[in-house]
């Protein structure tokens, strides 16, 4: 989208990468200048990364199983 398209509705547009969580690249005589990306809370997103990636051990001598050496350091 150019900057001349954007500039009057720019809360409309602004709105739209919110609701719609999908990013806007704004262009400049056909050249990419800004990206508008919708905010994301970095905590919560490793806190999901890492939560599909930690293991629990009950018992620390216990083996590792075979599925799970993949996600060891």
């Amino acid at each position: 989208m150019s900057k001349s398209q954007f500039k009057p509705k720019a809360l409309e547009y602004l709105r739209m990468v919110e609701e719609k969580k999908e990013k806007l690249v704004i262009t400049h005589k056909g050249k990419p200048v800004v990206q508008v990306v919708p905010y994301e809370d970095e905590s919560e997103k490793m806190r999901k990364k890492l939560g599909e990636e930690i293991l629990e051990y009950v018992d620390p001598l216990e083996p590792v199983g075979l599925e799970d050496w993949d996600l060891l350091p």
